[in-house]
């Protein structure tokens, strides 16, 4: 006669393990060894031998027998065997969670349907995401029947059982396997799982529970948001059919691109311009900022590439505090066409000038700002 394993070496967890643990143990193993997964020599009886542990573990007392005196505790309730599917379910109910995800057990439930999610593309401008904006948006959609209030049936009228289901909207096709009764279970063909059939549709949304109807919204864009960001509003998407929860909607926002601004995050980049001798001499001068416009000094001596940076001056952040900053990155012109006078004041100062020396670590941030706007 062959030794019976300990039951809680079958399903591989400790004495102490939860009801829980026990639970999920069981599942795995029983996903892993199900002869119906498991094509080697022994699955049945290594099946077997994991219902028998589960059917004794997941029930209290018999576990608290187990613990006292071993499988002598419990012989003739484990029994050794298993019942079919076509019987109490016990630990079937798991086996059917682990491989379908439902429960077994008839009962008269209705099929609740969600209606279908919503995309919504909004276009903004540029200050509309850094600092917010509240627009409103027209969108055509399914909504709830204003006649017969989602319920499908005339005003008065009441949905009849279904006489095929008998109300469980589930139809069990039984069939005999080597492990007893296997039961697939498919939703009722007649009323598509819900249980119960309109009688007496609705006029207005011929049962359905809906109507098309152009809806409006009120839509809070957050400061700091970015093209391809999307907004979602849970419960304002089309009504589910016979008064089956709403779907969601999603507002995937594009931001205009601003003419002399350049984002990258919460970062603001301007290119500007300056003339040889105002980025000699220095120069006040104006760059444009989110807020409008704005002076800043130019210290004498400005090489291009130099940046100068306006904390706070960028764009909110989205899940934080405060603002990123604005670069205005100098970009010293050469003119391509010159006067008369200006070549003669020019080799003057070529003759005053000394030789040209390139600034320690000169360009190297123009070259990040120009691949940036590549």
């Amino acid at each position: 006669m062959a030794v019976k394993r300990d039951y809680y070496e079958v399903l591989g967890v400790s004495r102490d393990s939860s009801d829980e643990e026990i639970k999920r143990a069981f599942r795995r193993a029983a996903q892993q060894h199900h002869p119906d997964v498991d094509n080697s020599e022994g699955a049945e009886a290594r099946f077997k031998e994991l219902n028998e542990a589960y059917r004794v573990l997941s029930d209290r007392q018999r576990r608290q027998a187990y613990d006292m005196f071993g499988h002598a505790g419990v012989d003739g309730s484990a029994g050794g065997g298993f019942e079919g599917f076509g019987g109490g379910f016990g630990p079937f109910g798991d086996i059917f969670d682990a491989f379908f995800g439902g429960n077994p057990a008839g009962r008269q439930r209705r099929r609740v349907v969600a209606g279908a999610d919503l995309r919504y593309d909004m276009t903004i401008d540029f200050a509309e995401a850094v600092f917010g904006v509240t627009r409103e948006i027209s969108f055509p959609t399914l909504v709830t029947c204003p006649v017969c209030s989602g319920t499908g049936g005339e005003p008065g009228t009441q949905p009849e059982r279904c006489a095929d289901c008998g109300g469980s909207g589930e139809k069990r096709r039984v069939a005999q396997t080597i492990l007893g009764q296997m039961v697939n279970i498919v939703a009722c063909p007649r009323c598509n799982g819900e249980g119960s059939v309109i009688a007496n549709p609705c006029h207005e949304c011929r049962g359905d529970g809906r109507v098309r109807q152009e809806r409006s919204l009120q839509v809070s864009v957050p400061a700091g948001i970015d093209s391809g960001q999307r907004i979602a509003l849970d419960g304002q998407g089309e009504a589910g059919p016979r008064g089956g929860p709403a779907g969601d909607l999603y507002v995937v926002v594009n931001v205009r691109e601003h003419p002399q601004l350049l984002r990258r995050g919460t970062e603001l980049y301007h290119i500007l311009p300056l003339t040889f001798p105002q980025a000699a001499l220095g120069a006040t001068l104006a760059v444009p900022t989110v807020e409008g416009s704005e002076q800043i000094e130019v210290p004498a001596g400005t090489q291009s590439g130099q940046e100068i940076r306006l904390r706070g001056r960028g764009v909110p952040r989205l899940r934080g505090n405060g603002r990123g900053d604005l670069h205005v990155v100098v970009n010293v012109v050469v003119p391509s066409k010159l006067g008369k006078r200006e070549r003669e004041l020019l080799r003057e100062l070529d003759k005053v000038s000394p030789p040209a020396v390139l600034p320690k670590g000169g360009g190297s941030l123009l070259d990040r700002i120009r691949d940036l706007f590549a």
